[in-house]
């Protein structure tokens, strides 16, 4: 009989196999969706503690923007992301890197800079086209406030 830890493992396993399968940068609520094809009596609550312990374990990334849901991206390599004002879809962007070798900036205080994330933001092409179809520009768009800057923090 299996234990809850063995159980837990595959859950993780199917949790991460899927997310990796991804470029839409899903919410933990989308991936549920998709790994519950596959494992039907998984729960959200399982994805969710999941998705916490991979970021906790550097396996994934956890995409935070203020006043948004949580998205998720299974590729851990320094990249930038792009978000659409209209609709929030997240996608990869090549982004300038930036050297923190030093571990200071001039303008970073008394900060010991340990990592950062580049976060553009525009509207993507499905919202642009369906501008241009419309005639409007439909959703109004969402405004960047302080809490936008919670993804340049490690």
């Amino acid at each position: 009989m299996e234990t809850h830890s063995q159980r837990n493992t595959q859950q993780r396993q199917a949790v991460l196999e899927e997310l990796r399968k991804l470029t839409s940068h899903p919410t933990a609520a989308t991936l549920y969706e998709i790994v519950r094809r596959r494992l039907p009596k998984i729960s959200l609550g399982t994805v969710y503690r999941n998705l916490e312990l991979l970021t906790r374990l550097g396996t994934i990334q956890k995409l935070e923007v203020g006043g948004e849901e949580a998205r998720y991206d299974g590729n851990v390599q320094r990249h930038g992301h792009v978000r659409c004002v209209k609709c929030g879809r997240v996608d990869d962007i090549d982004a300038p890197s930036l050297d923190l070798s030093g571990g200071t900036a001039n303008d970073s205080g008394a900060y010991q800079l340990l990592d950062y994330r580049i976060q553009f933001l525009g509207i993507c092409p499905q919202c642009r086209a369906g501008a241009r179809n419309t005639g409007s520009l439909g959703k109004a768009p969402v405004e960047p406030d302080e809490t936008a800057n919670d993804s340049l923090q490690p």
